[in-house]
């Protein structure tokens, strides 16, 4: 009995002094980046913009890798069955891990994702092609409420940023429009431009890569972005529209506490980065700093924002 104590106490002792042993030289080879989409998309763009700034901060290679499907939920389903090391790191996206799992069964719950950091967001943009009519906001809020539901917008999937920010506007300008999802970003916009919808709830990451072809009437950011100067906010037109698809990390659920820390602070030392912030501000990204500590607030914060508009998406608020 004395024996099996002895023993049960040296295991326990040396698991003990391996985690600590672990977190304290962590990292110490390459991380694997997970990225939940496709390669092209803003998750892959801002991941590969993250890149050489994580490995300096961490002396280590980060490999970046895909596990495309489902809107994502194709790579969150497996995130928990991945070894809990510190060395595998997945994108993680709002509103998609919050909504997907309220909508239907998709292998996963919000719960069992555990994100360490969120970086960024790219605000919901309202599109229009340069030729339409509608040359502001107020235009385009006029016509929606002379003619309720002809007024089409296109966005990316069902109970997405876009599905969400038209749904607020419909709320907040008290119009009905008519949201009509596509498969993702690119198929959306040449609906746009194409003459099947008139406008389109896009990101602003978008709306600078089709230039003179588009017009942006408003911006879901707090402030106009460096990337968009002329372009108003919604907030500054009279609508509180803050929000877009955010874009963080996540860890398996048996990732240590250290390690999660450890993680957080290194990702939050390259958001602190001027070099980084003016990549990503180019490009149209809004960069937040989210750290694992403020993770559960920011969490519940965003959940019941969601929780707001989704009866009117057509979501059962159930538990997710």
């Amino acid at each position: 009995m004395r024996i099996g104590t002895l023993l049960s106490t040296v295991v326990f002792a040396i698991g003990v002094t391996s985690g600590i042993a672990s977190a304290q030289d962590y990292p110490s080879k390459p991380i694997n980046y997970i990225i939940p989409f496709n390669a092209g998309g803003e998750s892959d763009v801002a991941a590969r913009f993250q890149q050489p700034f994580l490995e300096e901060v961490t002396g280590q290679s980060i490999v970046v890798q895909y596990i495309s499907g489902a809107g994502g939920a194709q790579a969150w389903s497996q995130l928990n069955g991945m070894e809990g090391d510190g060395y595998t790191m997945m994108g993680s996206n709002l509103p998609h891990i919050i909504l997907q799992p309220m909508a239907q069964d998709v292998g996963y719950t919000t719960d069992d994702i555990t994100n360490v950091y969120f970086f960024q967001y790219t605000p919901d943009a309202l599109l229009v092609p340069a030729g339409s009519d509608f040359q502001t906001l107020e235009d385009f809020v006029a016509y929606a409420k002379e003619n309720p539901g002809s007024v089409t917008i296109s966005g990316s999937a069902t109970n997405s940023a876009n599905h969400v920010a038209t749904t607020k506007l419909n709320e907040l300008a008290d119009i009905q429009t008519t949201y009509i999802p596509f498969s993702g970003t690119s198929p959306s916009m040449t609906a746009l431009l194409g003459g099947q919808v008139q406008g389109s709830f896009s990101y602003s990451t978008a709306a600078l890569n089709q230039g003179e072809e588009i017009r942006v009437l408003a911006v879901a950011a707090e402030e106009r972005l460096p990337s968009l100067p002329d372009t108003p906010t919604f907030k500054e037109l009279g609508y509180d529209m803050v929000g877009g698809a955010y874009r963080g990390i996540a860890v398996p659920s048996s990732t240590p506490e250290e390690i999660r820390t450890q993680l957080s602070d290194l990702i939050g030392e390259v958001n602190a980065n001027p070099e980084f912030v003016k990549k990503m501000e180019d490009a149209g990204f809004v960069v937040i700093s989210i750290p694992y500590s403020e993770m559960p607030a920011f969490m519940e914060e965003r959940e019941q924002q969601y929780q707001s508009v989704a009866e009117t998406m057509g979501i059962e608020t159930s538990s997710n």
